[in-house]
């Protein structure tokens, strides 16, 4: 069974491509998470749950019941954004060349990777996920004023020192709200080396601005981003003038070591 329902569209492969190719240049470049955590998958669109941690007993047995035994499930969240399409465009673009508007698929896929975006760092909490900002058990950094020269470095490295004492060491990501990612971009008094180059020698697994407050560095083994479907382009129904399109895909951050993250908290 197709659950793209493509083939009902009547475009030809060309057209679907060019779709494709616009949703997901549009995504990619709003995608941070991706660029540092683990993928796994795509298993396809009917993962809708995964078991995490180890099996426990829940309940001994007794004389007279069985023994109670089993693990914490999370649910695989769907994420889908629907446009459309003008047929009449379409067709001017197969029949006379015209230029193809895709900016209605582009803003879909954007729409689905910033819905991506805070799965990862703000979690579900509807649906009992939890993000990398707030995952119970992470390490926590006071953070300043970065327009100050060196408290950028300062801070990071605190935060360094405190994944590095809970035993892990690195690479390291450090992800950032626009505003302190933008501060980065001064040079040392006593050099012309920017503070972001800087950072980045710190932070092997890259320097990131992010869709967050304030700042979150990580060790990769904190967990899984796992793919139940990618990102995907499918047709679902027309009403003679539009065809009517969506854009989905399912994952779910499956977070293995809270301690493999640090968020760094202030207002400065």
């Amino acid at each position: 069974m197709s659950n793209l329902n493509r083939e009902a569209a009547g475009l030809p492969e060309s057209v679907w491509e060019r779709i494709d190719a616009s949703a997901l240049d549009a995504a990619s470049d709003l995608l941070t998470g991706r660029r540092f955590l683990d993928l796994d998958g795509p298993y396809g669109l009917g993962l809708t749950s995964l078991e995490a941690g180890p099996e426990t007993m829940a309940e001994d047995a007794s004389d007279d019941l069985a023994a109670t035994i089993g693990s914490r499930a999370l649910p695989v969240p769907l994420l889908q954004r629907s446009f459309s399409l003008s047929r009449r465009r379409i067709e001017g673009h197969m029949d006379l060349g015209l230029p193809l508007d895709l900016r209605a698929a582009e803003d879909a896929a954007e729409a689905v990777a910033r819905r991506e975006e805070q799965v990862i760092y703000q979690g579900v909490p509807e649906l009992g996920l939890e993000g990398l900002l707030n995952a119970s058990g992470r390490a926590t950094s006071p953070a300043g004023d970065w327009t100050q020269v060196e408290q950028a470095l300062d801070d990071v490295l605190n935060a360094v020192n405190q994944l590095d004492a809970n035993g892990f060491s690195g690479p390291y990501a450090l992800a950032l709200s626009p505003a302190r990612y933008n501060a980065l971009f001064r040079r040392y008094q006593c050099g012309d080396m920017l503070q972001v180059d800087h950072l980045r020698r710190l932070c092997e697994a890259g320097v990131h601005k992010a869709p967050i407050d304030g700042a979150v560095l990580v060790d990769p083994r904190v967990g899984e981003l796992k793919i139940g479907q990618d990102l995907r382009v499918g047709f679902a129904a027309s009403d003679g003038i539009h065809l009517k399109l969506f854009i989905s895909e399912s994952l779910v951050f499956l977070l293995d070591d809270p301690a493999a993250i640090c968020t760094l908290d202030g207002d400065g």
